[in-house]
């Protein structure tokens, strides 16, 4: 099993979305968590809408702080828009996502983030899911 940190500045649009996506496409099979450099007080507007279109219900989370503590025991940290303000923890994976910052975008461009963010958990699984040991029957 496979724990990833995703990881964007507020913690209120990518990142949450990314852990969502990744927790409905893993089935348990890994885990996630989320964070941000500098949270903000609550998802952005946009970013709940469009998941709600999809059957996710992101209104009642709260961004949270990356600290050490949450990224210690990631196998991967997938990065979004922090830079230089994400911390680098020796002997784990580091991706970066390149992408929009959903925050005051028109939904369509929300949406597009949020199918481009999709298709990239999708491929973060079945790389996850090749890396893994067999299961012992």
């Amino acid at each position: 099993m496979g724990h990833v940190l995703f990881v964007c500045r507020h913690n209120a649009g990518r990142s949450q979305m990314s852990r969502a996506l990744f927790e409905k496409a893993a089935g348990g099979h890994h885990t996630a968590e989320s964070a941000g450099t500098t949270p903000g007080e609550r998802v952005h507007p946009e970013v709940v809408e469009v998941m709600s279109e999809i059957g996710i219900d992101l209104s009642d989370h709260v961004p949270q702080r990356l600290t050490t503590g949450l990224a210690g025991p990631a196998d991967v940290v997938v990065t979004m828009g922090c830079g230089d303000e994400c911390p680098y923890i020796p002997g784990r994976r580091y991706i970066d996502w390149d992408l929009p910052d959903p925050k005051g975008q028109p939904i369509e461009v929300v949406r597009a983030t949020r199918d481009e963010i999709d298709r990239r958990v999708a491929r973060l699984i079945a790389e996850l899911d090749a890396s893994s040991p067999p299961k012992r029957r």
